[in-house]
């Protein structure tokens, strides 16, 4: 990481003096008024203008990304990326604006065609790769990409679609059997060796950088665009706030030692794994393993072996590592720091993670994928003595917490949580629609109900949209009944989130058929329609229609309190007595 200019204060200052030095004028995190995308914000002043300019930056002889036996360096990112833009832009005649659709796992390719497609002003698209065929069917069809970037699994499941999009070039990545008709490997584009030097292009702070898709509470999921302004601004938020936790004594200050090193064990797809993790690693020079899949005990090994100083991963992935740890006693001493995101930790496993571990500290944040997963932030010793927070505003957005009339509410008082500023996206891709229930003006509707005390920490308390968020992801509960009506047997569907010790919440149902239904048959049937982490876990099958409000529609708390207390009944009658 950058670190803060020499002549700042040494003494341990309060938290509001600290970030005035640190965004004083002349300081690496200068703040100051800004127009951007037609509108005033407060904005970095210093810092890269793109993410073409974060990877310049970064070129060093230092390792980088390892994937099992591969190494790679920062030079050899870089120059692998320029190879790669220049195949986009002569091969595929990708211009600025243009998609470049990535569909995989967290290979090395992933984040090298992300640099390439980024470096030229395309849109890099990241593709949720548990999709189902219709579902990553939808996707191509609603971005339109130039390009499709596609390891073999993705591909098998693009053959599989019942409206294939046509006249689509796809790249195979890692492909182990015979390539789709036109296709190409990814081998042969790299064929030539790497270059030092991008395609020109005038790229601006402001122009489109990623489209990533986001689940809603009803119908397709929705691409959030989001500019290269947007993304810096999260990538330089924490920055910030780590320097400000030094200058604060919340920290320990930066001394030489070894490079430090980072586990990526969630999907480059989610922006937790994007940026928190991936693109985090340019400025700090910091090693990045990568995982095929997350797996406690082979992550405990890589932590191990690699010396891994960092974690940052949903609720239910650290949850696991702290009961590793608890049973098998191995030594992950290395960890520093372990930080959380896309679902809220139970005060408990916070907790855990100061008393499992000899030397991390818990941290986490809420965030979004509109916000570029930047919002609040709260770590160290104020994690622990605010556990049900999920700390303070980052000090590029302003935060509010408004009522039913859209007026903002005191402390203390629950209403939605609002967010505006430099980290929040441009908008939803061809929803014009969306764009208008999403926004109140410069305010992004965020759909969470939360409050904030006096200190200015945020309670995340519950949510707006009819969403389960099952250990990060993001699950409408609306698409869900929709695949339930779809059987012929089905005449009420009603899904919901329970309670869940490891994911935070798990997907449940409860179904009125006409004649008998089971749980077997359900499943089946859903399986070629939705992703599997979709599928709900828990089924209930009322034998009359479901419960209604007095509007009409489907009394859905009354379902989900009523399946949170069978689930409870049956885990009580599974502890021994």
């Amino acid at each position: 990481m950058n670190s803060p200019e020499s002549n700042l204060p040494t003494a341990p200052l309060d938290r509001e003096a600290a970030y005035a030095a640190l965004t004083a004028p002349g300081q690496p995190y200068e703040l100051g008024d800004v127009i951007a995308m037609g509108r005033p914000i407060r904005a970095f002043r210093q810092g890269p203008r793109s993410l073409r300019d974060l990877f310049s930056a970064a070129r060093s002889e230092l390792p980088f990304i390892i994937f099992r036996e591969e190494r790679l360096s920062f030079e050899t990112v870089w120059q692998q990326s320029c190879r790669l833009a220049s195949c986009l832009v002569n091969d595929y005649g990708v211009r600025k604006g243009d998609r470049v659709a990535i569909s995989m796992r967290n290979y090395p390719e992933w984040m090298l065609v992300f640099n390439a497609a980024t470096s030229v002003g395309a849109i890099a698209v990241g593709m949720n790769a548990l999709w189902q065929p219709d579902e990553m069917a939808y996707a191509l069809e609603n971005c339109r990409p130039k390009v499709l970037f596609a390891d073999q699994e993705r591909l098998d499941r693009l053959a599989a679609c019942t409206s294939p999009p046509t006249d689509l070039p796809v790249v195979a990545v890692r492909a182990n059997a015979a390539l789709p008709p036109g296709a190409r490997a990814f081998a042969d584009l790299m064929a030539a060796g790497p270059i030092d030097r991008m395609p020109e292009v005038d790229l601006d702070p402001d122009d489109d950088a990623i489209m990533f898709y986001t689940s809603g509470s009803t119908g397709h999921p929705k691409g959030a665009v989001s500019t290269h302004r947007n993304i810096l601004s999260a990538l330089l938020s924490w920055e910030l706030d780590a320097s400000a936790a030094v200058l604060t004594g919340l920290m320990p200050a930066p001394q030489p030692g070894p490079q430090p090193a980072t586990l990526l064990g969630i999907p480059l797809f989610h922006v937790t794994g994007l940026h928190a993790v991936y693109l985090s690693s340019f400025r700090t020079q910091r090693r990045l393993v990568s995982m095929y899949k997350w797996d406690p005990d082979h992550a405990a090994e890589l932590i191990e072996s690699e010396r891994i100083t960092s974690f940052v991963a949903p609720a239910a992935m650290t949850g696991d590592l702290v009961e590793l740890a608890r049973r098998t006693g191995r030594d992950l001493g290395s960890l520093v720091s372990i930080g959380g995101g896309g679902a809220p930790r139970a005060p408990e496993q916070v907790r855990a993670i100061d008393q499992t571990f000899a030397n991390a500290k818990p941290n986490t944040g809420w965030g979004m994928t509109e916000t570029n997963a930047i919002g609040t932030g709260i770590g160290g010793q104020a994690y622990l003595d605010h556990p049900e927070s999920s700390g303070r505003s980052s000090a590029v957005l302003d935060l509010r917490v408004v009522g039913d009339d859209g007026k903002a509410l005191g402390t203390g008082e629950r209403g939605e949580l609002q967010v505006r500023g430099a980290s929040i996206f441009r908008g939803y891709w061809a929803r014009p629609d969306a764009n208008a229930a999403a926004f109140d003006g410069d305010w992004f509707r965020t759909g969470d109900v939360a409050y904030l005390d006096a200190e200015g920490f945020v309670y995340i308390v519950d949510r707006l949209k009819d969403l389960v968020i099952r250990g990060g992801e993001n699950i409408g509960c609306g698409s869900v009944e929709a695949a339930l009506l779809e059987h012929p047997a089905v005449i009420e569907a009603c899904v919901f989130g329970v309670p869940d010790e490891r994911l935070g919440e798990e997907v449940a149902a409860t179904i009125h058929s006409r004649g008998e239904l089971t749980e077997s048959e359900l499943r089946a049937f859903l399986e070629p329609r939705l992703a599997k982490f979709e599928i709900p876990r828990y089924f209930h099958f009322a034998p009359s229609p479901l419960p209604r409000i007095a509007s009409g529609k489907i009394f859905k708390r009354h379902l989900r309190e009523e399946a949170a207390a069978r689930l409870a009944r049956t885990v009580a009658g599974k502890r021994p007595s």
